[in-house]
């Protein structure tokens, strides 16, 4: 599954491209955003694959927002202006896609992204099972297969471990970011779970113990797809 996002300040253009992303069933689409300040919030908050960026917006075009970045999504600029095309493949933009986009050149772009990111799920797994996190003044290293659910809040996350719970100044983002993808999934805006921690799945509810976990609707068709593959 690749989680995606649109950045672009024309309804109509968002519209197009919701419609084509909505008839591949590899692209979920995460957000639509008018603007680079929807954008960065949208890029905080999910973990994101892909981005649909057009590069004329006011205030800060696409360039510069993805200049900010310092962990960059694979790229598909979308502009009605040819004039940027080498700067935008200077950038490593997956492809460039000139307005009015055709249904033909959406589906040479995304298969490319498709075809990068399985090539990266192929890859040879890092042999690592644990990460390192700070603790008041202590570096502590957490096993994976000890982690049950982290819980985030704000700048903090709470790791819950069959130790107990660790708690270490990072946001659930950033946290989500060193743990092994085929063994953690998010499940809610505030919530990662360890698929192999999980007990029981009750009416939208995770179980660990006595804790349930909801998941978001967000994150529901992704999470249902995962556990699916297990069955």
């Amino acid at each position: 599954m690749i989680h995606c996002i649109i950045v672009d300040d024309e309804p109509l253009a968002r519209d197009i491209l919701i419609e084509y992303t909505s008839k591949f069933s590899f692209l979920h689409l995460v957000a639509e955003c008018k603007n680079a300040y929807e954008a960065s919030a949208a890029l905080q908050e999910y973990k994101i694959d892909l981005m649909f960026l057009d590069i004329q917006m006011p205030d800060i075009s696409g360039m510069k927002l993805l200049d900010t970045l310092e962990h960059k999504p694979y790229v598909i600029f979308t502009t009605a202006y040819s004039d940027y095309a080498v700067e935008g493949f200077e950038k490593n933009a997956v492809d460039y896609l000139l307005k009015p986009i055709s249904p033909e050149r959406f589906l040479q772009a995304v298969t490319k992204v498709h075809d990068l990111q399985s090539l990266h799920a192929h890859a040879k797994p890092e042999e690592r099972n644990y990460m390192f996190v700070k603790v008041e003044y202590q570096t502590v290293r957490v096993n994976f297969n000890d982690i049950l659910y982290i819980e985030g809040l704000k700048d903090y996350v709470k790791i819950y471990t069959n130790q107990g719970m660790i708690m270490t100044l990072l946001n659930i983002k950033g946290i989500l970011a060193k743990l092994p993808e085929h063994q953690f999934v998010r499940v809610h805006k505030s919530y990662i779970v360890s698929l192999s921690a999980i007990e029981k799945i009750e009416r939208n509810r995770i179980i660990f113990g006595t804790k349930r976990i909801p998941v978001g609707d967000t994150y529901k068709d992704v999470f249902n797809a995962r556990i699916n593959n297990e069955i």
